[in-house]
């Protein structure tokens, strides 16, 4: 990836914190969004957004996966769909459950390694879209996304023709205990557990019984929050066996469809040192490691800067496999 950072932006907190916050997402007015809600197969909802522009039935279509506690308002969302739209794509971004401003129904929420729910909503859009398909994840949601294409194998060439994962933490022990000290715990985790937390309570409320709810409002981390809500209502014995399982990284040699990984070194949330290698990731996945960029960010410009370069450079490696 061609990326330099803006020099009044230094080291990854900043590149991270301020794109977020307030440099530019779209380069005319926002994406307009449509609403499809769909029932899943366990008797949930997801909520889907599409951009809302005319669209052709074999246009290219670009799937995206927010990352945790994401929505179509998230900055990212907002720079792909606007890529997107300028190149004549569709854009679809399914939210996971509980993120698109209401309540899901069933006792679960969402993970990071969900490749059983990815591969359900992929599949919906595949069989909806005549043209090809192509799908990138964020953070979270590019973990997930991996996941699903390293359970699939050669298979997964029949519903997308590529992957890409952004920031995305691979190896969720290595991500997960670095989001638990110093200066990430204070800002990123009590940020997450802002949102978390409450809505967590409220499934509570829904499905009495589900977990301790007062050792849950007691946690003070992502560790403590998965070991009570996220690993038992999905399967995984504990948050540590949740990390192991559920991280992209040990299996990337499965995956047959051409996939890219983009993360920045300087990443607060995903250590340099935890990365794959060439060796580790085979043949079939491409790794983009730039020096900086922050988690999500990859600012550039003058103040208050954009965001539009990580998108078109994402967006072009995903149209060279059309």
């Amino acid at each position: 990836m061609d990326y330099h950072a803006p020099w009044w932006l230094p080291g990854g907190h900043a590149q991270t914190i301020w794109p977020a916050l307030y440099a530019k997402r779209h380069q005319g007015p926002p994406p307009r969004f449509r609403r499809e809600r769909w029932d899943t197969p366990d008797g949930d909802f997801v909520d889907v957004d599409f951009l809302a522009a005319p669209a052709r039935p074999d246009q290219p279509l670009l799937v995206l996966f927010h990352g945790l506690e994401g929505n179509s308002q998230s900055q990212y969302v907002q720079a792909l769909a606007d890529q997107a739209g300028a190149r004549g794509w569709a854009f679809a971004m399914p939210h996971f459950r509980g993120c698109s401003g209401e309540l899901n129904l069933a006792p679960r929420a969402y993970h990071s390694g969900d490749f059983e729910e990815v591969g359900w909503m992929l599949a919906r859009l595949k069989a909806a879209h005549k043209g090809p398909l192509l799908a990138a994840g964020v953070s979270l949601g590019g973990n997930a996304l991996l996941r699903w294409a390293e359970e699939m194998g050669a298979s997964a060439a029949a519903t997308a023709r590529a992957v890409c994962a952004v920031c995305s933490p691979v190896d969720l022990t290595a991500s997960g205990h670095a989001i638990g000290r110093g200066f990430n715990r204070q800002v990123y985790t009590r940020m997450f557990l802002r949102s978390m937390l409450p809505k967590a309570m409220r499934k509570l409320a829904q499905h009495p019984g589900l977990f301790d709810g007062e050792r849950l409002r007691a946690a003070r981390d992502l560790y403590e929050f998965d070991n009570l809500f996220t690993a038992p209502l999905h399967g995984f014995r504990n948050t540590d066996d949740y990390w192991q399982r559920a991280s992209a990284k040990p299996h990337l040699q499965q995956i047959r469809i051409p996939a890219l990984l983009l993360n920045a070194r300087n990443d607060p949330f995903v250590p340099a040192a935890c990365l794959p290698t060439v060796r580790e990731a085979g043949t079939w996945v491409t790794l983009w490691q730039p020096a900086q960029g922050g988690h999500v960010g990859f600012p550039q410009g003058r103040p208050p800067g954009h965001v539009f370069t990580m998108p078109r450079q994402v967006c072009d490696w995903l149209g060279q496999t059309l």
